[in-house]
């Protein structure tokens, strides 16, 4: 049987109308984007486009999209950019956070900067009265993610936004689970700053974004050549940033019945497995990704059920691919109150574009099977 994948969170396939968009930019239009001549110009237009397909998917003007190398840097640049151009002060972040955004915090000097990592319910969400009672007069930036890349959860971000703008403060949202699956535009989402990342929404690997809404004081993180309005160096990734700008067009065209869609099929395999004895939901069963479904099976180690569910041809993870082969448990559940053996039961099973019914049922039935099959032999 060809395996079935179901670990769209870790990383979607590249559709093939982006891929189809990308080809000519390797061979036919290669040129530097920098460049007067014909070349230059071509590839400078395509760049072009795919900024303003960019904007268009977040409801901002291409003025406010700088490309990057993916979500990692994007984060990476934001808080520490607007670090280096306020020189001190106080960071408000969630306990919940991708690392891009807990290590980047903790990277900046200690002497100069504090960090607050604020606590979540038992279904990974900030309260926005806890962020407001966490603002400082000194504090610079405030960093919430909008739907948690483990378990699925989306944060109340235009509450805290509002909360942000009414104080001053800058507000930033790692968005990189959130766009292209979710509806997402930044003023009525109240963010000055937003990652995202082209290969979680069946773009290429090793692209991203980062909105900055106009004015923005935020330092280069990489320095060099006058590229992104002289605010990141670098000669252009052109055919990713193509590739980046078609998967954004294709996913604001169809986000509606491809979020119906999933949701239908979210529902069917959460009524096939939740009969397994010790089963639960981890994270909230309301504001969840609508492809998310994270389980927590009691008593069942999850390197086992994954090793045995790869072995039957299904593939899912135990949480974030950013932390495989960690031997810690998930940050993000130990956040959300759960015990170190309560958090290494979770099974990360996350649908997408080409996920069909068949394989949802297949999956179910092999997830039965599996956790029937250690229990016995335990």
């Amino acid at each position: 049987m060809k395996p079935v994948y179901l670990d769209y969170a870790a990383t979607t396939p590249v559709d093939e109308r982006v891929v189809t968009a990308m080809l000519p930019y390797f061979t036919q239009h290669f040129g530097n984007p920098s460049s007067l001549y014909s070349f230059g110009r071509e590839a400078r237009r395509a760049v072009a486009v795919a900024r303003r397909q960019v904007a268009s998917l977040l409801g901002a003007s291409p003025e406010e999209i700088f490309f990057t190398s993916g979500g990692s840097e994007s984060d990476n640049w934001l808080i520490k950019g607007v670090a280096a151009a306020c020189g001190h002060g106080h960071i408000v972040t969630t306990a919940v956070e991708h690392h891009a955004v807990l290590r980047a915090c903790k990277a900046l000097p200690k002497d100069r900067f504090s960090v607050t990592y604020l606590p979540v319910d038992d279904k990974g969400r900030v309260a926005p009265e806890n962020v407001e009672a966490a603002l400082r007069p000194d504090t610079i930036l405030v960093s919430v993610m909008m739907a948690n890349n483990e378990v699925g959860t989306i944060e109340p971000i235009a509450a805290i936004g509002a909360i942000c703008r009414q104080r001053g403060v800058l507000f930033h949202t790692d968005a990189v689970q959130a766009a292209g699956h979710l509806p997402v535009d930044v003023e009525k989402l109240n963010v000055d700053a937003l990652s995202l990342s082209g290969h979680k929404l069946y773009g290429p690997k090793g692209t991203g974004a980062l909105y900055m809404r106009r004015g923005l004081a935020v330092k280069p993180l990489i320095c060099g050549g006058e590229q992104e309005r002289s605010q990141r160096a670098g000669t252009e990734n052109v055919p990713g940033i193509v590739g980046l700008g078609q998967a954004a067009e294709l996913a604001r065209e169809e986000m509606a019945v491809e979020t119906k869609r999933l949701l239908a099929l979210r529902a069917t395999l959460w009524q096939q497995v939740q009969a397994i004895p010790g089963m639960t939901l981890n994270g909230d069963a309301e504001h969840r990704l609508p492809g998310n479904l994270n389980l927590a099976i009691f008593g069942i180690d999850q390197e086992t059920l994954l090793i045995k569910l790869d072995l039957m041809g299904f593939t899912v993870s135990a949480g974030s691919a950013c932390s495989a082969g960690s031997l810690e448990p998930s940050h993000v559940l130990l956040a959300m109150g759960q015990s170190p053996d309560e958090a290494r039961t979770a099974l990360r099973v996350t649908l997408g574009r080409f996920t069909t019914e068949a394989e949802v049922t297949a999956f179910a039935a092999a997830l039965r099977q599996a956790v029937a099959e250690i229990r016995h032999a335990s």
